[in-house]
């Protein structure tokens, strides 16, 4: 099947037709994708979202989870934002105009349990596309949390040394 994938304002054509290869863009790449089954004690399908996959040889540790329709991908440390649509739910939308890019506040929440390290930002600062604007340490990881676009902050609901749960909101953007 295939999927339009949009990451960082980049968009992918993904095509998933066998389990041991994806099709990026057109060119077919193997890949070995398997679920990490956290807790020893339960259901073996259970994996909280984690995933190590090998491609072209190398091996990532992948946390994935939908937040309010999107993805947010962990990997390395590094938060990708990602928005996920089949070829047919991608014309609807495009048909319908919602494909465009959004305007108004952009509610910037937890992709995972934990504490904060580092707010960089402050209230009222124009801050940048890809601009840390959080530093949550999850898994004894250090996660830079990036504006997904341009404009201001509004608001922070976070201070450093703070436990956050995922999908608690930290910062508005406008």
């Amino acid at each position: 099947m295939k999927y339009i994938t949009t990451i960082l304002d980049k968009t992918y054509t993904v095509d998933i037709n066998r389990e041991s290869e994806v099709v990026l863009n057109g060119t077919p790449r193997p890949i070995d994708m398997r679920a990490i089954n956290n807790d020893r004690n339960s259901d073996a399908t259970a994996n909280d979202g984690m995933y190590s996959i090998l491609i072209d040889n190398k091996s990532y540790e992948v946390l994935v989870q939908e937040v309010d329709g999107e993805y947010r991908v962990l990997i390395d440390g590094v938060l990708y934002p990602t928005k996920v649509m089949d070829e047919r739910a991608k014309r609807l939308a495009e048909a319908a105009g919602a494909f465009a890019a959004g305007s108004g506040d952009t509610n910037i929440k937890s992709p995972m349990p934990g504490l904060i390290v580092a707010v960089p930002v402050a209230v009222g600062d124009e801050v940048k596309k890809g601009q840390v604007v959080i530093v949550l340490e999850s898994m004894k990881m250090e996660n830079e949390i990036k504006s997904p676009r341009e404009g201001k902050v509004t608001a922070i609901k976070v201070n450093p040394r703070q436990t956050v749960e995922q999908g608690q909101l930290m910062i508005v953007i406008s």
